[in-house]
């Protein structure tokens, strides 16, 4: 332990989400480092760290979001730079992986994106990932350096135990997703219910059968991501048919894509609760059905315990 506290704590971040890095280092109680980022006239990346990081312990807070490619290849530089900057450990800390939809061969000639981009930030220099919600957990085998994997299960589990909510059952929006309601329908120790659907194009779902008992019962149906909303929508439709007598959702990251503000509006939803893992749109924030908790918290404990070198799993209860 003695010769950890050689390795001073750094944490940095880009332009993704400076707001979260931020709030993370209120946690912490450490200072943001200072890095320069802007662009060449042709629109690459140009940055420079503006602090010695030499034989640092050093935490980039970068979601990979909106706009996906710019804040990804933003990260892969940083890394670059604290690597050549003779930094003693760099920890990847990303509340968002982007990419992570494409985690496997599901149709001929397409590519596994989410093993591409796992291969180009140990390339870039990360030493360790530290990962919020993955869309499909097995994405931590794609590296070969460690990956401490964190669930928001605890920010969001809080929040529904102070609503009290009466006849609550926990609804899985597909049958990919069971594990993940699972887990949060134990915690609440509440029932679980399925909504069984078939995906018939790539943003074309069809709603077929709710699988458990939901009539006369709160509905929340938990997902990892909110995209365009069209499966939470015709999930909540798919209930509410069924008898449900109230419907909320529940999400890590909230990115609202296209028309999703719209399909959460039309649907009858009462609240969709997501994470500040990634910076909601201005009408995702100004929606009233909407609630952001924050999960600054949550990373801020494991970066501290990664920093000490103690264990995460406190952070699973």
């Amino acid at each position: 332990m003695a010769d950890r506290i050689h390795h001073a704590m750094k944490v940095l971040t880009g332009r993704a989400h400076p707001a979260l890095a931020k709030e993370i280092c209120d946690h912490l109680g450490v200072p943001l480092g200072q890095i320069h980022v802007d662009r060449f006239p042709d629109g690459e990346v140009r940055l420079q760290i503006l602090e010695n990081v030499r034989g640092a312990d050093v935490f980039v807070v970068q979601p990979t979001c909106r706009p996906v490619n710019e804040n990804l290849m933003e990260l892969l530089i940083i890394l670059d730079a604290l690597r050549r900057a003779s930094a003693y450990r760099i920890t990847a800390v990303m509340p968002y992986y982007g990419y992570a939809r494409q985690d496997r061969k599901d149709r001929p000639r397409v590519p596994i994106s989410a093993k591409l981009v796992a291969d180009l930030l140990t390339s870039a220099g990360a030493n360790r990932i530290l990962a919020l919600d993955l869309h499909a957990g097995q994405i931590q085998g794609y590296f070969d350096i460690p990956v401490d994997h964190l669930y928001a299960t605890p920010v969001t589990v809080r929040h529904f135990r102070k609503l009290r909510l009466k006849d609550l059952v926990v609804v899985s929006p597909d049958p990919g997703g069971v594990e993940r309601a699972r887990a949060f329908a134990k915690r609440l120790k509440v029932p679980l219910a399925i909504i069984d659907k078939r995906r018939e194009d790539a943003d074309v779902v069809e709603m077929f059968n709710v699988i458990g008992e939901v009539a006369g019962r709160t509905c929340l149906i938990v997902d990892d991501m909110v995209d365009t909303g069209g499966t939470l929508a015709k999930g909540a439709f798919a209930l509410k048919e069924k008898g449900a007598k109230r419907v909320l959702a529940c999400c890590t990251h909230g990115v609202f894509a296209g028309n999703a503000i719209q399909n959460i509006l039309r649907a009858p939803l009462e609240q969709v609760v997501a994470t500040n893992s990634i910076p909601l749109l201005p009408e995702a924030r100004a929606c009233e059905r909407i609630k952001v908790l924050s999960v600054a918290g949550l990373l801020a404990e494991a970066i501290k315990s990664i920093y000490r070198e103690t264990s995460v799993s406190k952070l699973f209860i």
